[in-house]
């Protein structure tokens, strides 16, 4: 293909990690096949999109965009004129940039961007990251011409003659080679001898994941586990506080794990929340993974994933309303049980789709016969 073209291409989406990663990975991977392509992301205002698009070295424009709240509130008042609002925005944008294509990621920002691209006839591609779509995307579709999906079975709300299953698209450097285990250990300050457990709750943290881990932390320690656990940022100082004084050598408590390569590395254990790419991340990593789906997520998206998993012997589910008082059992038998880890790590590895952001940008290419 010939790269002295300048193709403009338009992201459009945001609002959590779990689509503005998959974002950045498919920006890559187009700018890997197209070095001299343009690429703007369009995300909402105020949102985490706005900082982390341009420290991945990536433009962004941001839309007056909001969300519908569930539950009666005046800030529902002000959506009509916040979307009118958004769609010109929308509309100038995509104007002014004249992109080859418009991909969609899921986020306030999508819906807005992908209408309009949709109007204007400029092609529409979806990058779905969970197994059950959201509303934005499952309006959205209509206008698509190829909807990349990480699960099977979403013929039941997609044309199956638009699905490309790919997985989701992750950060380059958990595609790329881990760094080994005694380097990962030593980073942390952790021991060599003993089997680690990382916990891992979202940048923001998971209170009830937290509240199980600070109930069960001095069991664990007794039994010879040690603890690489990141809280969030709501919850660190409230952690650091109430453990303050104990012996608790064996836990290494972050508000924030920067380098989750090394901290994938350094885990026997693994535990999460259930949202799209933390496990497509975990699949590649192939380490044995105890889930526990958030509730607070629209069309309990978490536990559809976490299902996902647990119909192919590949991950422990531990319910949210039971975490506090299960967790510690679970976790014990586990560690506990070798021939489990290591038929749960055989299993996720199999679901691994590591080059997700390649074949995306691949489709995309075909599809436009760029």
């Amino acid at each position: 293909m010939d790269n002295t073209n300048t193709y403009r291409f338009i992201i459009a989406g945001g609002g959590t990690g779990g689509h503005i990663f998959p974002a950045i990975a498919i920006a890559d991977a187009l700018k890997q096949r197209y070095p001299s392509c343009s690429i703007l992301f369009v995300g909402a205002k105020g949102r985490m999109e706005m900082e982390k698009v341009p420290q991945a070295g990536y433009e962004i424009k941001g839309l007056e965009v909001v969300g519908l709240q569930r539950s009666f509130t005046w800030k529902n008042l002000l959506f009509p004129f916040k979307l009118l609002m958004s769609l010109w925005q929308a509309f100038s944008i995509v104007q002014h940039v004249k992109p080859h294509a418009c991909i969609g990621v899921g986020g306030y920002a999508s819906g807005p961007v992908l209408f309009i691209a949709a109007l204007l006839r400029i092609p529409v591609f979806i990058q779905e990251q969970n197994s059950y779509p959201g509303i934005t995307n499952k309006i959205l579709a209509r206008f698509a011409k190829k909807i990349f999906v990480a699960y099977d079975n979403l013929h039941h709300f997609f044309s199956p003659q638009k699905i490309v299953l790919t997985g989701n698209p992750v950060r380059r450097d958990i595609t790329e080679t881990l760094p080994d285990k005694a380097s990962a250990l030593s980073f942390f300050g952790l021991d060599a001898h003993k089997k680690t457990i990382l916990i891992i709750g979202g940048s923001l943290g998971a209170r009830t994941i937290n509240n199980a881990i600070e109930k069960h932390m001095e069991e664990f320690t007794r039994q010879g586990f040690q603890l690489l656990w990141q809280t969030g940022k709501i919850y660190y100082d409230g952690i650091l506080e109430r453990t303050h004084g104990k012996n608790l050598s064996a836990v290494k408590i972050h508000q924030f794990i920067r380098e989750m390569n090394m901290a994938y590395s350094a885990a026997d254990i693994i535990i999460s929340r259930a949202g799209a790419l933390s496990i497509s991340e975990l699949c590649i990593i192939g380490k044995p993974i105890m889930l526990i789906p958030s509730p607070n997520v629209s069309e309990d998206h978490q536990t559809k994933n976490a299902m996902a998993l647990v119909s192919k012997n590949a991950a422990v589910l531990v319910k949210d309303i039971e975490a506090e008082q299960t967790l510690g059992n679970e976790l014990t038998a586990l560690a506990n049980d070798e021939v489990k880890m290591q038929t749960l790590s055989a299993n996720i590895r199999k679901l691994a789709k590591d080059k997700a952001a390649v074949e995306i940008a691949d489709g995309i290419a075909k599809e436009l016969k760029l």
